[in-house]
């Protein structure tokens, strides 16, 4: 699933939602039995994955996730028990090839061909340097040390804190934690289905053992999408858990 090109990915989102739905008796038993298993103590060799909390994807801002910001006190209250933190922003250019505003005639959450590839457009947002791009600022993370800005190559997209939506293009952040030594990540942040998603499973793929903190995450769940992503998530080999679970 990671490897394939941003839109056929958000189809196949849409298309998995009915067989999520149909499915949802019976796997929810399996994300229960997960959450119900042992606490997990993050050691020295996992890092906090802090996705996307910026002013664009809270209430107010330019591409609002809904209840976006209620994830900040949860991972605030989860930054002390990690000695390794990593942030990530969306961080467009003016004119950004993924905004309905650079081609004429579209709107946003249409969709266009690129040479990666179907792109959705979106409304302007976290243009660099803005307050729109900012973190949030009651997200207090004195400890993280990197900031990973994605989507700043003008025509390339970036969902994923680990390669852009060409798939071809690295973040370089599975090579800075490799060699920082760190082997299990938590992800967390905004939105699950989306950028959280991307993240958790390229880090799967990158060989990082992920864990995707439900609570500490919002999500957009556009036709079904939410379920669709935490299902590819499980069979990327994601596991999900609960802040609570983390001691």
């Amino acid at each position: 699933m990671v490897s394939t090109p941003r839109r056929r990915f958000l189809n196949t989102l849409g298309g998995q939602a009915a067989v999520a739905a149909a499915a949802s008796a019976g796997s929810g038993w399996l994300w229960a039995a997960q959450a119900a298993s042992n606490t997990v103590k993050p050691g020295t060799d996992a890092a906090l994955i802090v996705v996307d909390v910026q002013n664009c994807f809270v209430t107010g801002g330019t591409l609002p996730v809904k209840d976006g910001e209620q994830v900040v006190p949860v991972i605030n209250a989860l930054a002390p028990k990690f000695k390794n933190i990593v942030v990530t922003q969306d961080w467009h250019t003016k004119g950004h090839a993924s905004f309905a505003s650079a081609h004429a005639g579209k709107k946003p959450f249409e969709n266009v061909m690129l040479k990666y590839g179907q792109q959705v457009l979106w409304p302007d947002h976290c243009v660099q340097g803005t307050d729109d791009a900012a973190l949030h600022k009651d997200l207090n993370l004195p400890s993280a040390q990197l900031v990973i800005r994605k989507g700043y190559n003008p025509g390339v997209d970036s969902y994923s804190a680990f390669m852009e939506a060409d798939r071809k293009t690295a973040t370089g952040l599975a090579g800075y934690l490799k060699a920082r030594g760190i082997k299990t990540v938590f992800v967390s942040g905004l939105a699950t289905d989306f950028c959280v998603g991307w993240t958790a499973m390229d880090a799967r793929k990158a060989g990082f053992k992920v864990y995707v903190i439900e609570d500490a995450c919002r999500a957009i769940d556009l036709n079904g999408s939410l379920a669709a992503a935490w299902k590819a998530m499980a069979k990327a080999g994601c596991k999900r858990v609960q802040s609570a679970d983390i001691a």
